[in-house]
Parts: structure tokens; sequence; C-alpha cells
């Protein structure tokens, strides 16, 4: 009797470097920045890590690549010709996305090269500002500050959040234990009543802040053009 054929197995999904930078980013996200090295790469996609190679250059191309990525997935928004609100729907999308990839944030400034997603973004931006009429001066202050907020407050979101398996009602209560009425009465208050409240919105957080910071450069641009 004639043996049957062995059914072939599922072929293997090609390696490109759409699917590197796609796994590049997933392990950053899983198990951090420091985590990302060749070796740990080429394990998550079932490959030798010198299989990589053709197809990034080397680590620095991949953190290149998996910047242009996360920026990619940030809202420019280009139906809006008011640059607060256009800068107001910027900041608040990028926050988000570096609440997903949080150590993107630490990558976007920090990168020597920039992949043309990164270029446009930054580009973006100081176009916003320029075509408000902001000097380029002004938009280069503009640009620092506005990020050290959004970066700023996603790390300090980022580091409350780190307390482990600990719900926030019990790091409360630890928090609570050290910090008597009798001798801290305004930061008891402000824990109490603020910190644990359940009705705490982020999002109110972080606009709360934004909006100061656009009005106070909204002033700038009016006393320069006055």
């Amino acid at each position: 009797m004639a043996r049957r054929p062995k059914p072939n197995p599922e072929p293997r999904t090609p390696l490109n470097r759409e699917r590197v930078l796609g796994a590049a980013v997933a392990l950053a996200d899983e198990e951090g920045i420091d985590s990302l090295t060749m070796r740990e790469l080429g394990l998550r996609l079932g490959v030798e890590a010198m299989s990589l190679y053709n197809h990034v250059a080397n680590k620095d191309d991949i953190l290149d690549g998996m910047v242009d990525l996360v920026v990619g997935e940030i809202d420019l928004p280009s139906d809006t010709v008011d640059w607060q609100d256009a800068m107001r729907r910027r900041a608040i999308s990028a926050q988000a996305i570096f609440s997903r990839h949080p150590w993107a944030s630490g990558l976007i400034d920090s990168r020597e090269s920039s992949g043309p997603t990164r270029l446009r973004y930054f580009d973006w931006m100081i176009g916003t500002l320029r075509r408000a009429g902001f000097t380029l001066e002004m938009a280069a202050r503009a640009l620092s500050v506005l990020d050290s907020y959004i970066y700023g407050f996603g790390r300090q979101r980022l580091n409350m959040s780190a307390g482990g398996d600990v719900r926030p009602e019990e790091m409360a209560e630890l928090f609570l234990r050290a910090i008597p009425a009798d001798e801290y009465p305004y930061l008891r208050e402000m824990v109490v009543d603020y910190a644990m409240n359940s009705d705490y919105d982020e999002s109110a957080d972080l606009e709360f802040g934004l909006n100061l910071i656009l009005a106070g450069l909204q002033r700038m641009l009016d006393r320069a053009a006055s």
C-alpha cells in the first residue's frame, strides 16, 4: 500500500523589516526598552539573531524604526487652522501613545538619526506654530515647554502606577499611616479629599495644565504681534 504523503507544515510568515520592528516594539512594551537585544528579538521571532541583519542594519536602526512606528500613531490634525486646537489634540494623542509605549518619550528626542515619520512629526509641530505667527525662537521655546509637560506628566503617572499588584486604595492607606493629621494637615487633606477621590479624572488633570500653557503662549504671541 502506498504511503499517504505527509501534509506540508504551515508556511512560516516571511521575516521582513516591518515584522522585526513590530516585534521590537512589543518586546519593549512588555519588558522595557533595556530588554531589547538582538538575541531576545530573534527568540521572539523564532529566528537566529544573525537573521535579523538581513532586514535591519543594527540595533540603532531598530531603535530609529521603533520611534518612527510609535510617532506614526500620534494624531497630527490637518482639519483645523487653530494652532491651540491642533497642539492640544497632538498633546492629548501623544500622551495616550506614550501611556501605551512608556519607553518611547525617552527615545524621541534622544535619537541622533531620524526616520521620515519622526521628521514629519517635528516639521508639523514647527509649521503649526510658525503659521500661527510664532518666531523661530518662540516656536522652539513653545515646543520645549509643551513637550516637557507632556513627557513629564506621562512619566509621573507611570511612576505613580508602578506599585505592582498593590491596589491604589491600599497604597493610599499605607501612605496615610506615614502622615499624621496633626503634623501634616494640608498633605493629608490633599490625599484624603483629592488623591483618594474616586472621581479623579486623569484626562482632565492633563488638560488643566495643557490649557494653562497654551493660554500663556497665546498671550506671548499677542504681545509679540502688538
